[in-house]
């Protein structure tokens, strides 16, 4: 499933559905709500068909290929990126996996799971944690665009981690992040950074599923994968986490 954009998208008065009924309506008034056609995905090199037809294995599986590639110091997707713009990436999206991450300037998501333009569906945002407009960007690339994975991804040495264990005077609004980070750190039972930035990954990946009914159904569906993970900045590594069957329990494979 796919939302067409059109030129006037960014403009919040036309061509924005502003609720779910009139989201809907506009899907369904393009013929795209019901329709699979086999389009070309100049973007992403795959057709709409294609991504359809990947499991949520599947998909992670070839995000993690490219992580394993961009480690290995051999990234192919940069090589594709000016075809994609020139190509058809102004006239839609056809993303595989979502993507929470920490807005870190270390953590560039596509360049780390090397993938070009239109694979990744990326939400960022300081420590990545859920909040009402995390939950609802990602509920569309699920409801809408058809993701069939979301990676949860927190760092190495993150600022927001040591912020929140620290617990300091800070200016401005930056202390709003804390409440979402606390948890992690009573839960880790440490003052440890790493073991917060852990906890604190599959903390919020089990809050996603919890507090969306949107994903929470398809992953209960088998259709969809919330996965935590860790970004190590130093190797360039990511690490997959489960989400413990107390806090979350998801379908067997």
């Amino acid at each position: 499933m796919t939302y067409v954009s059109k030129p006037d998208d960014d403009d919040p008065e036309h061509g924005c559905p502003s609720t779910r009924r009139d989201l809907l309506g506009a899907l369904a008034a393009t013929g795209i709500a019901g329709a699979m056609a086999v389009t070309p995905d100049a973007a992403a090199g795959a057709t709409l068909a294609e991504n359809a037809a990947l499991t949520p294995d599947q998909a992670l599986a070839e995000i993690m290929a490219g992580n394993a590639r961009f480690v290995a110091g051999a990234p192919v997707a940069h090589m594709r990126d000016l075809a994609i713009i020139r190509a058809k990436a102004a006239e839609g999206q056809w993303p595989i996996v979502g993507v929470l991450s920490c807005a870190d300037s270390r953590v560039p998501v596509e360049m780390v799971f090397d993938e070009p333009i239109g694979r990744l569906f990326v939400t960022r945002v300081a420590g990545n944690i859920t909040t009402p407009e995390i939950i609802a960007s990602l509920e569309y690339g699920v409801a809408v665009l058809g993701i069939k994975a979301i990676v949860v991804m927190g760092h190495s040495s993150c600022g927001a981690v040591k912020a929140a264990i620290d617990n300091p005077e800070v200016p401005g609004q930056i202390s709003a992040l804390f409440p979402a980070l606390l948890p992690a750190v009573y839960m880790s039972e440490s003052r440890d950074p790493m073991a917060v930035t852990r906890q604190n990954a599959i903390i919020q990946a089990a809050t996603l599923i919890n507090a969306s009914p949107v994903i929470e159904a398809k992953v209960k569906a088998g259709e969809l994968k919330v996965v935590p993970a860790i970004y190590d900045v130093a190797t360039s590594k990511v690490e997959t986490l489960p989400i413990p069957a107390a806090m979350r329990e998801q379908p067997a494979k």
